[in-house]
């Protein structure tokens, strides 16, 4: 069966928010897709337990990279690629059903090349001028219930 969502984490550093993002999946009934590099080990214990006694039952499939990761999507999957470098508010989008939103590392984003190839797929949270950007799986909560609301309200 088709997941409602998927959330892509590309090159995640912090395990604490790994974890996090993993039980959100869970409590969302999204896939995990995580590409390497990660910046940990997944046995890691502060990922075990930003996910809680949960870890174990999170939808996860790990990725040598985006392109492996795309390649293996159905046809036609739409993705959409969270940054702070463009206009498009997130919630301009008419979110369907396995949709990928997809996330770049907490240091430093997804890739500019990766932007570039999907400048139309591009979105982003607003936030105030002055803050660089927000906690990855906060980031990643805002969009996925939001995808989920808009999946919801379309039936």
């Amino acid at each position: 069966m088709c997941p409602s969502l998927n959330v892509v984490l590309v090159a995640p550093e912090i395990p604490q928010n790994t974890g996090n993002v993993g039980r959100l999946c869970l409590a969302a009934g999204a896939r995990l897709h995580l590409v390497e590099p990660l910046g940990f080990e997944l046995d890691e214990k502060h990922l075990r337990r930003a996910g809680l006694d949960y870890w174990d039952r999170v939808d996860m499939k790990v990725w040598s990279s985006f392109a492996a990761l795309f390649s293996d999507a159905a046809a036609g999957a739409r993705f959409w690629f969270f940054t702070t470098k463009v206009q498009r508010d997130y919630w301009d989008v008419d979110y369907a059903r396995g949709d990928y939103l997809v996330f770049g590392r907490e240091t430093r984003g997804l890739p500019e090349s990766l932007l570039a190839e999907n400048a139309e797929s591009c979105v982003t949270i607003p936030m105030e001028k002055d803050v660089r950007s927000i906690n990855l799986a906060t980031a990643v909560g805002i969009g996925t219930y939001e995808a989920l609301r808009r999946i919801a309200i379309r039936g």
